[in-house]
């Protein structure tokens, strides 16, 4: 498999999983006085993720189609992008029960410094860890691009204009020249051979 597909590939494979692992459940928890079990997903404790996670999606689509410049700017881009995924998940779990505050004050009614007190019982999912791996993934793999994408084949011919054939120098007369020529009272013929003329 050739650098370019592989690559491209497995930044959306990466995107994909951010955004998927964003729709798990990150935090399931146990409120004090109460025997049910709480749980909390992703896009609700990191709002960020699903934005991100779609980002690096389309700059994988980009990158099929981007010239060398532009492709070292996508390499940056998605290299920041899984960085800063990868750091806003790990932030959630330093500090999962700062993160689902929100959650509790609406189940509860309580905010304030004694909302994180109230939880029995938290536990981490796998999910979140597999965002992180996604973050930590995308940001080598921008990184990759940006460094070593000059060697790729270019990409996005099929989509230029085709080149117009040069009238003049194959030889075909230019009907659209000579109607412009007659309008602006010139005769086009001027320029034929004397005796082609005398033929007519």
């Amino acid at each position: 498999m050739r650098p370019k597909l592989l690559t491209v590939s497995a930044i959306a494979l990466v995107g994909a999983l951010g955004l998927l692992a964003g729709s798990q459940t990150w935090i399931s928890f146990m409120i004090d006085g109460t025997h049910s079990l709480e749980v909390v997903a992703g896009h609700d404790v990191n709002a960020a993720v699903s934005p991100i996670s779609i980002a690096m999606v389309a700059a994988a689509l980009a990158l099929t189609i981007a010239g060398p410049v532009f492709r070292r700017v996508l390499g940056v881009l998605v290299a920041l992008l899984g960085a800063g995924l990868a750091a806003l998940t790990i932030s959630v779990i330093a500090a999962p029960l700062t993160a689902i505050t929100g959650t509790i004050t609406a189940l509860t009614g309580i905010s304030g410094a004694a909302t994180t007190s109230l939880v029995v019982w938290s536990q981490l999912s796998a999910w979140i860890w597999a965002c992180v791996v996604a973050g930590v993934l995308a940001a080598v793999l921008g990184l990759v691009v940006a460094l070593f994408s000059g060697t790729w084949a270019a990409g996005g011919r099929k989509y230029d204009a085709a080149p117009r054939p040069d009238t003049a120098t194959a030889g075909a007369p230019d009907r659209i020249s000579d109607w412009d020529s007659l309008s602006g009272g010139d005769d086009p013929s001027d320029g034929d051979d004397p005796v082609e003329r005398s033929k007519r």
